[in-house]
C-alpha cells in the first residue's frame, strides 16, 4: 500500500511523465483498475490546459505497456499462458477471439475493467496478430477513452477535487491500493516463475532422455 501511494504521489509530481509511466505499468504487468483513468482525471482537473499533453501521455505509455506485454506473451507461448491465464480461461479466449483480434483490442482499450484487457493481450499476441496492429488499435482507442476523460474532468473539474480530498474517499483509496499491490505482486510472480519452469521441465527431461 505505501509503494503505490508513494508511486501515485511520485507520478503526480512529474507532470507530463506520470501517466506515460503509469500507462506502461498499467498495460503490462500492473494490476490496477482505473489506475492511469484516475491519474488523467487528476492531472486534468489540477491543470485543464494541458489536457491534450496528459491524454497523448498516457495512451502512448499505455502502447509501450502493451508493447512489453505482447513480447513477453509470444515468448512463452500458448502453453505458458494457458497455466498463467488458467487452461478454461484461455480457450475460452481464443474462441471469442478468433478470426476477431481487432475488435477485441479495441474493446479491451475502451472498455473499463472488470473487461480482461491484459489477458486479451495476451492471448492476441500468442496467435501472432500483427504487433503494429495491436499498438495502433490500442493507442487510438486509449485516446479515445482518455479524451473523454479529460472533457469530463474539465467540465467538473472542482467536484472531482472536492471528492479527491475527502476522507471516505482517502480510505477507499488506502484499500483499493492494498487490494492492487497483491494483485500485482502476484501477477508480476506469475509471468515471471514461467520461464523458469519451462526450463527446468526441459532440463528434466533432457535428463531422463
Amino acid at each position: 500500500m505505501n509503494f503505490l501511494s508513494t508511486l501515485f504521489g511520485f507520478l503526480f509530481r512529474i507532470g507530463y511523465l506520470g501517466p506515460l509511466v503509469m500507462g506502461v505499468l498499467d498495460s503490462s504487468f500492473l494490476i490496477l483498475p482505473f489506475g492511469n483513468d484516475l491519474m488523467v482525471v487528476g492531472l486534468v482537473a489540477q491543470h485543464p490546459q494541458g489536457a491534450p499533453w496528459y491524454v497523448l501521455s498516457a495512451a502512448t505509455g499505455s502502447s509501450l505497456g502493451v508493447l512489453v506485454l505482447a513480447l513477453v506473451s509470444r515468448r512463452l507461448g500458448a502453453q505458458g499462458l494457458r497455466k498463467i491465464a488458467g487452461a478454461r480461461r484461455y480457450e475460452k479466449l481464443c474462441g471469442r477471439i478468433g478470426n476477431h483480434a481487432g475488435p477485441a483490442v479495441a474493446i479491451g482499450a475502451i472498455a473499463p475493467p472488470p473487461f480482461p484487457f491484459t489477458t486479451v493481450i495476451a492471448v492476441v499476441a500468442a496467435l501472432h496478430y500483427p504487433l503494429w496492429r495491436t499498438l495502433t488499435i490500442n493507442f487510438l482507442g486509449r485516446l479515445a477513452r482518455f479524451t473523454l476523460l479529460a472533457v469530463l474532468a474539465v467540465r467538473w473539474g472542482e467536484s472531482v477535487l472536492a471528492i479527491a480530498k475527502s476522507t471516505p474517499f482517502a480510505w477507499a483509496m488506502g484499500v483499493f491500493i492494498a487490494a492492487c499491490a497483491a494483485l500485482s505482486g502476484l501477477s508480476i510472480w506469475k509471468w515471471l516463475r514461467e520461464p523458469y519452469r519451462r526450463e527446468r521441465t526441459r532440463t528434466a527431461h533432457a535428463k531422463t532422455a
